[in-house]
């Protein structure tokens, strides 16, 4: 009987890639194979290495290999894509435009050619906006094509929420809508700790600056770090994305989707909650909105739009 793991392609072997492909050998979950330009490939076949290095003390049995040559993501069934320039300090999503919207735009028309049945995962940035290029330069249909933004701000969310009252993170269950930047929509209406609503346990000024540190979540550890910006809680969450794929544990999440019309948007790529399961986005879900989450949405929306045009 034969038998074929999962084949999961990541393109970019940065900070992000590379512990992308460590915490998916640690879960088991399949085959990597790493992809960055030829002048980076010794380096990404050396973090290859020390991965599967890794393997007789982690306990894991997966191949992982890199190389710069897109002709090996053929058969891949997840295609992460992690390239692009990062964040610097004092620098906005938007700055990243023009040079990330080129690469996104070279590296889904090698996914088109080589990974034609492929589910993609985008983590570049702006990311709802590199999503959308992603989703027109391969014409996959919407199920497929999906960015990573949601369940990274729900986990910073739903960390200073648990900070704050000194109780254990995984109590604590919220939702993050909108665009991936400054004006996204921490639900605090929709946040329970232990099925208590927020509000029960928390004043309304305090959650209201752990709402500003999550919108500017990225931005402080850019600022904290210098040179760079986060990786390992983005990864982390582009591994659960995968796993909930590949397991088709059909989870509710928060992730960039293609809209035609749920919560009265249309044509862009934007995070709402669905459920990824083995079919990729298998449904949108629409929660009630009151006025004023509605208002906070809509402003983060129109940034996205915003970007868009700017792209177009």
């Amino acid at each position: 009987m034969s038998f074929r793991r999962p084949k999961i392609a990541i393109i970019g072997a940065g900070h992000t890639g590379a512990t992308v492909a460590l915490m998916v050998a640690q879960k088991q979950i399949g085959d990597i194979v790493l992809i960055d330009l030829p002048d980076f490939e010794n380096a990404a076949k050396g973090k290859a290495l020390d991965i599967l290095q890794a393997g007789p003390i982690e306990r894991f049995n997966v191949q992982v290999t890199a190389t710069s040559k897109y002709q090996e993501i053929a058969h891949a069934d997840i295609v992460v894509i992690t390239a692009g320039i990062a964040r610097k300090p004092g620098m906005t999503r938007q700055d990243l435009i023009h040079t990330n919207a080129a690469i996104i735009r070279t590296v889904s028309e090698q996914i088109k050619r080589y990974a034609p049945t492929s589910y993609i995962i985008v983590l570049s940035n702006p990311v709802d906006a590199m999503t959308y290029v992603c989703l027109e330069t391969t014409g996959f249909p919407k199920n497929r094509v999906m960015g990573q933004s949601g369940v990274l701000d729900t986990a910073r969310f739903n960390t200073f929420i648990a900070q704050a009252l000194q109780l254990a993170v995984e109590d604590i269950s919220s939702f993050v809508l909108g665009g991936h930047g400054d004006e996204m929509v921490p639900l605090v209406r929709y946040t329970y700790v232990g099925g208590i609503p927020l509000e029960k346990l928390m004043p309304q000024a305090q959650i209201e600056q752990l709402v500003e540190r999550t919108r500017k979540g990225g931005g402080e550890i850019v600022a904290l770090l210098g040179n760079g910006s986060a990786y390992y809680a983005p990864a982390a969450a582009i591994v659960q994305m995968i796993e909930a794929i590949v397991k088709d544990q059909r989870k509710v999440m928060p992730i960039i989707t293609y809209l035609q019309g749920e919560y009265q948007v249309d044509n862009a790529c934007i995070g709402v909650p669905v459920v990824l399961g083995g079919a990729g986005i298998e449904s949108v879900i629409e929660l009630h909105l009151n006025e004023e989450e509605q208002q906070a949405f809509n402003h983060s929306v129109h940034q996205v739009y915003q970007t868009l045009a700017y792209i177009k």
